[in-house]
């Protein structure tokens, strides 16, 4: 199986998946990394290009730790991503032309920021629009319209998760490829007060609480015509 995780920030999918794409990479999936925007509004102190550099090579550092075959960063500036921009979905389109995915993960619609949410449209487009040959791009159409599944968004009472993974084996592995970010870890403590990585651990174990496992990721499937199947495309359970 082919896979896309289509992050909005370049430590999104991290959070959002990466334990899930471990294990998807350990049954012998093609797992692909994209960010949309080049985190150029993450620091304190350092000019938008100055950290949108260093984000973006973080990225690429988290995506080799994971086993991802390629990451790719649309080169969006944070707090603009826009899903009716023509250039940024040609440039999603021909991200999904190439790598072909059968599955998609990426950001819940009703996520607590515009860019996340943006990116969630822009996904659910760009999946569609890829599959569409007299729709020219650089690359010629991806015959598969991608199943989607929504990564679970922070502090959102109303989502219901559809899918659980059980992360339990690949939680370390997922944390490592967070360490990769070292330029977050003083970022997100001064913009939002909490220790967001420790966070996202609580929250992963609380998860697999829920469903008899150590750690879980979890995910809401996008339930429309087309992108739906008979098969279980998740990791099953141990």
């Amino acid at each position: 199986m082919r896979i896309l995780a289509i992050g909005c920030h370049p430590d999104d999918a991290e959070f959002g998946c990466f334990g899930t794409l471990a294990r998807c990479v350990a049954r012998g999936d093609e797992v692909y990394v994209c960010g949309v925007t080049n985190g150029s509004g993450g620091s304190m102190t350092l000019a938008p290009e100055e950290i949108a550099a260093i984000r973006v090579k973080e990225a690429e550092k988290a995506a080799k730790v994971l086993g991802a075959k390629q990451y790719f960063n649309l080169g969006v500036d944070d707090l603009t991503v826009n899903s009716n921009d023509p250039v940024v979905t040609d440039k999603l389109i021909d991200v999904i032309r190439q790598t072909k995915p059968d599955l998609i993960f990426t950001q819940h619609p009703d996520d607590y920021m515009r860019d996340h949410i943006e990116t969630s449209k822009l996904a659910f487009n760009a999946s569609f629009m890829a599959t569409i040959p007299n729709y020219k791009t650089a690359y010629p159409c991806h015959e598969t319209v991608a199943a989607i599944f929504y990564m679970e968004p922070e502090g959102i009472s109303t989502f219901h998760p559809t899918e659980f993974v059980d992360i339990s084996d690949t939680l370390e592995l997922k944390e490592q490829a967070l360490k990769c970010h070292e330029s977050q870890y003083g970022w997100l403590a001064s913009h939002t007060g909490t220790d967001a990585f420790g966070a996202h651990r609580a929250a992963n174990i609380a998860r697999g609480k829920q469903c008899g496992t150590e750690a879980a990721e979890c995910f809401q499937r996008c339930m429309l015509a087309q992108r739906m199947n008979t098969y279980r495309m998740l990791p099953e359970g141990r």
